[in-house]
This record gives structure tokens, sequence and C-alpha cells, in this order.
């Protein structure tokens, strides 16, 4: 069984559920552990979601949106991240955590999407986060990413449904990476790194559909990318 460390978070049983349900066996982790101590004898990493990261460790200054993250939790990640990627540990982030991952390994954010991206469509729904009409929109998905080939069941012309529940996303793609799907209104809603074992980001939360299974997919790979770790 695949041991899966888990990014502390102020709403952690979805995430634990969601690994549990796919074969996993879940592990806190957080800011008062070294990131060695926080990987060792770990299979594989998971982000999870929060506030934003700060500005700053991106070359900006602050939006008025901004709402920074617990004091320690975006150094911690960003070490995180870069150690887990030094030794090829099978890394799955969501929302926030695609954030953090884009900027540990050198990108930017969109720090606030409603005041600036013109024309953007609403990225935050507030319904009950499990409920099928929580699906906010569709994304668009690259043919042949992983993201393309684990979702395949519910992909229908390239397209599939998401929740939503961010002011931020990516901006500039750090290098190495690719855009494998996007928003209709061009937000970035999922990375990935193709020379990488299992590297995905997404935006949006699939844990919380955890009871319903709609993307258990994309937990059962990175579990199964973990196990061969």
């Amino acid at each position: 069984m695949a041991v899966i460390g888990i990014t502390a978070c102020r709403k952690l049983e979805d995430y634990r559920q969601a690994i549990l349900h796919a074969g996993g066996d879940p592990r806190v982790i957080d800011a008062s552990m070294t990131p060695e101590a926080a990987l060792q004898g770990l299979d594989g990493l998971l982000l999870t979601g929060g506030d934003d990261v700060k500005p700053s460790l991106y070359g900006e200054a602050a939006h008025a949106a901004v709402v920074e993250a617990e004091a320690g939790r975006d150094a911690f990640e960003i070490a995180l991240v870069n150690a887990a990627r030094a030794k090829a540990i099978p890394i799955f982030a969501i929302c926030r955590g695609i954030q953090v991952l884009n900027v540990a390994c050198g990108g930017t954010l969109v720090q606030d999407i409603p005041s600036q991206v013109k024309g953007a469509l609403s990225h935050s729904w507030t319904v009950p986060p499990h409920e099928s009409y929580s699906l906010a929109h569709e994304i668009w998905i690259e043919k042949d990413s992983l993201l393309s080939r684990l979702m395949r069941e519910r992909v229908i012309d390239d397209t599939c449904e998401v929740n939503s529940r961010h002011h931020q996303a990516v901006q500039r793609v750090a290098g190495g990476f690719t855009v494998t799907a996007t928003a209709p209104d061009g937000i970035v809603e999922a990375i990935e790194d193709p020379a990488a074992r299992f590297c995905l980001g997404v935006q949006w939360h699939p844990e919380n559909f955890w009871r319903t299974g709609e993307f258990r997919p994309l937990f059962e790979g990175f579990l199964e990318a973990a196990a061969k770790a």
C-alpha cells in the first residue's frame, strides 16, 4: 500500500478519504517538520488547498485581495516540492497545491481572477462541495496528456465538468511543465511535467467527490505511480 504524505490544511478529511478510497495510506505532514523528515517513508506527496502563496515568492507585490497562508506554510511546501522532485517522488497538487507547485518550480500566479482577468468565469462557487450541482464549469483537456488518460471515462469531446473554489491561478507556467487543461475563459486548470513519473496539478477540488468517485481515477493513477517509487 502506497504511503501518501498530505500537507496539513484546514479541510483535511476529504483529502484523507480520497486517498483511503483509492487504496492508499494517508499521513499528514506539516511545517513543524523539516522537508527531509516529512518525506521519510513516503511514496507520494499530495499538496492540498488553502490560502494564497505569498506573491513576493514569485517577485510581485501583493494584490489587495491576497490572503496569505499560515505562517511558515509557503516555505515548507516549496522546499517540500523541491525535495520531492529531487527524489523523483510522485506529486499530485490540488487547488493551492498547483499554485505552490508552479511557484516552487519558477512560475507565477494570477493574484485575483475577478479583478485581473477580463471576462473571466466565476471560479468560486459557494455550494456544498460534494454535490453534483457544485460542478461549476467545463474544462478543455489536452489530448494524450496524463490528465486525459486518467479521466478518459469522464471526458467527452476533450471536455469535463469540474467544481471551482479559487480566486488565483497559474499565470506564467514553470519551465518543464505543460498546460493540459484550461477553462473556457483561458484560466489554467491543470499542469503536468511530462518528464516525471507522476507530477500533476489541478485547480479544482477532485477530493470533494470521494463519496461518488467522479475523480477517483486521478487518485488511483497517483497511487499506482507512487506504488512504483
